[in-house]
């Protein structure tokens, strides 16, 4: 199930991101920031781990993990989190907790697209990726 994830996917657009990143605690130049660059999200595998590369020209993040197991995560904006990826159905859950806060993101492939639903409280952003 997993598969269809597997690999490198452009930022093609990106609705309420600014008022997410808000809702997070981000700063006004880091918003700024994620707000004009359009990453690539690249999802491979490596054995038994999952490999998330999140590229741009900000800032490039990693992340190697096993789904369903719970793994440290530094966010692009310096949150450390415990994090767990795991699938639920055909769809790729990624929780991130921190100071007794939670934040997910839902990915899956719509129409050949990799859609991300970004939920924090009452706040979602949806950003939209095509494969490149």
């Amino acid at each position: 199930m997993v598969d269809k994830f597997i690999g490198t996917w452009k930022l093609v657009e990106s609705v309420n991101f600014d008022e997410y990143m808000k809702a997070l605690g981000v700063n006004f130049a880091t918003r700024q920031m994620g707000n004009v660059t359009k990453p690539s999200q690249i999802i491979s595998k490596d054995g038994d781990k999952m490999v998330l590369r999140t590229e741009s020209t900000f800032k490039t993040t990693e992340i190697s993990f096993k789904l369903g197991e719970e793994f440290n995560e530094t966010t692009v904006d310096d949150r450390n989190c415990k994090s767990v990826i795991k699938m639920n159905g055909d769809k790729m859950v990624h929780i991130q907790k921190w100071d007794d806060k939670e934040t997910n993101f839902v990915r899956e492939i719509k129409d050949g697209k990799l859609v991300m639903t970004l939920t924090y409280g009452d706040v979602i952003s949806v950003r939209r990726y095509e494969k490149a």
